[in-house]
């Protein structure tokens, strides 16, 4: 479905196919924008699962080579609970620690999201156009830097365990799966992020988010070009970590960028300066294949390929809308005394498309009965636009 939107045009500076679209806008400047979801992270721990859903979305962002500068969330839960009082809580933590405003969104509440919620964060930035970004490794003997914070334990699996399972009694045990965020580095990230494109310093950058380095980098290995990564001199906060937990670790606040050999001192000065970790974790090459050594052994090899344009596909269970469960509570009877017409009808709801009993009242007018028609909402979405009215109606006389 989502290959049959519109997707190039005059002003399309970048499609399907990175870390964010972006439109040219005119006078040298462009936008760029993505929309993603966060949704089981948030429906096991709701504070740190929106909040890095929000930190996640603005790498995206800044890896395309844009300031971020407004955030938008829509979210959908069971109801206003504790679950969604504590995910708008993680969503204001992250964007005020990193100076971004949370400038709309969108709010439902329905049983069927309970226990499963829906939380969408998306993130605009403006760049100059003629400094767009991608996360495309090239140049056979560049150098591979990840930046930002070390790397630990933290968010191991959860891609795996938190995107594609359903959720149930078992929760808790997923709960270290899911991703911890530091906003505070994320703004100094996002400082040295801009810094390094607006001087020329990188040639490709990536956001280091689900399945670690090991989706960064099979991503960044495009067009023939691979990447050969030490993990052996990955910074880490943890120690006796296992090469595979390296490699897909999703600690928060890290980027991955290719670098020409001559600004490499130039880079590592720049994230010494923003108080930020650097290391030189590898090179391009151009075998195609992702090349993964720990202590001068080679523990994982494959074409780089296989994990992303040539990755099996698997179909989605479909089903008919009439066959999905409908909670009891919104099955309602209709009352037996219901007739098409005049006293005791029903009519839907303008405002909450409830179905409301549409009697016709009585009101005096000069002395004498008339009937009135009912008003166009139920009591509960008619009482506010009465009182309005009242007011508005009181302060004109």
């Amino acid at each position: 479905m989502l290959r049959r939107l519109p997707s190039a045009g005059e002003r399309v500076l970048q499609g399907p196919g990175e870390n964010a679209g972006v439109l040219d806008l005119g006078d040298g400047l462009a936008v760029a924008f993505k929309v993603e979801s966060h949704n089981h992270p948030s429906a096991v721990e709701p504070f740190q699962g929106a909040a890095t859903g929000v930190g996640g979305i603005l790498r995206d962002i800044v890896a395309m080579g844009a300031r971020p500068i407004a955030l938008l969330d829509g979210l959908w839960f069971g109801s206003d609970g504790h679950d969604f009082d504590r995910a708008v809580a993680g969503i204001g933590h992250y964007g005020n620690c990193v100076g971004v405003p949370n400038v709309g969104g969108e709010t439902v509440w329905h049983e069927a999201y309970r226990g499963n919620c829906l939380v969408n964060a998306m993130c605009v930035g403006l760049l100059d156009a003629q400094r767009l970004q991608t996360a495309k490794a090239h140049g056979p003997g560049n150098v591979v830097i990840l930046f930002g914070a070390t790397t630990g334990r933290d968010g191991i699996g959860g891609a795996s365990v938190l995107a594609s399972q359903e959720l149930g009694e078992d929760d808790a045990d997923k709960r270290p799966s899911v991703q911890v965020g530091d906003p505070f580095t994320g703004k100094k990230l996002i400082e040295v992020s801009v810094e390094l494109v607006e001087s020329g310093l990188v040639e490709s950058l990536q956001d280091c988010g689900a399945a670690g380095l090991a989706s960064a980098l099979s991503e960044m290995a495009h067009d023939g070009a691979g990447i050969d990564v030490h993990l052996d001199r990955v910074p880490l906060r943890e120690e006796g970590m296992e090469p595979w937990e390296i490699m897909i670790s999703e600690s928060q606040e890290r980027m991955v960028a290719v670098v020409r050999p001559q600004m490499l001192d130039a880079v590592c000065a720049l994230c010494a300066k923003w108080e930020l970790e650097s290391a030189d974790i590898g090179s391009v090459s151009d075998t195609g294949v992702l090349r993964a050594v720990y202590n001068d052994d080679v523990v994982g090899e494959i074409p780089a390929a296989l994990l992303t344009d040539e990755c099996p596909r698997y179909e989605v269970e479909q089903r008919k809308p009439d066959s999905w469960a409908v909670p009891p509570a919104r099955v309602r009877k209709a009352p037996a005394r219901v007739r098409s017409g005049g006293r005791g009808s029903t009519r839907p709801c303008c405002g909450c498309g409830r179905r409301y009993a549409a009697s016709p009242s009585r009101s005096r007018a000069r002395g004498r009965a008339r009937r009135t028609r009912s008003p166009p909402a139920c009591r509960p979405c008619w009482a506010p636009r009465a009182t309005w009215r009242a007011r508005a109606a009181s302060r004109s006389g």
